[in-house]
């Protein structure tokens, strides 16, 4: 039997973090490979709402950085659960930088990453499909459908030259 349809928002993550001077470079910039694990920690505890189960991150891709964080402001990351693949799920997560003294707040970040759902026994298990309400849901659930596509074609690229080197 297979598990019935959730709506995005039942998942749905927003988590803060301040950027302190450890999480910098010699710009007061943050580093990447910082905001990265944040979008991992923020879609993997998406994906544990949708599923209900362990998750484990299959890929992550589509990482762009389109503006810098700076030492002091406040990250601000959402994560939703755009599509379920039968046990696996794609999960978008946007990051915006917050001035907290002005409140303004700027896109900084985007990416897109696979988590696939775990039983008990480390084996893959079914998730609930994903029920898209609104009009972005909706968007984002059809475009998920075509980065799946995309992702799967280049995995086998990269199966059939892993020997190459």
């Amino acid at each position: 039997m297979s598990p019935e349809p959730k709506r995005a928002s039942e998942s749905a993550v927003e988590m803060t973090q301040i950027i302190l001077p450890s999480h910098a470079n010699g710009l007061n910039t943050i580093f990447g490979g910082q905001v990265a694990a944040w979008i991992d920690i923020c879609a993997g505890v998406a994906a544990m709402r949708h599923a209900r189960h362990i998750v484990v991150t299959a890929s992550m891709d589509d990482l762009h950085f389109l503006a810098p964080a700076h030492v002091g402001e406040v990250l601000i990351l959402r994560a939703h659960v755009n599509r379920a693949f039968g046990t696996s799920m794609e999960i978008g997560v946007r990051v915006d930088a917050e001035n907290p003294l002005t409140g303004e707040q700027r896109h900084t970040a985007t990416a897109y990453l696979t988590f696939v759902a775990l039983d008990a026994d480390g084996h893959r298990t079914p998730v609930p499909p994903l029920l898209p309400e609104t009009e972005a849901e909706k968007r984002r659930f059809q475009q998920a459908q075509q980065r799946r596509i995309w992702r799967l074609q280049r995995r086998q690229m990269h199966l059939q030259t892993e020997g190459d080197e």
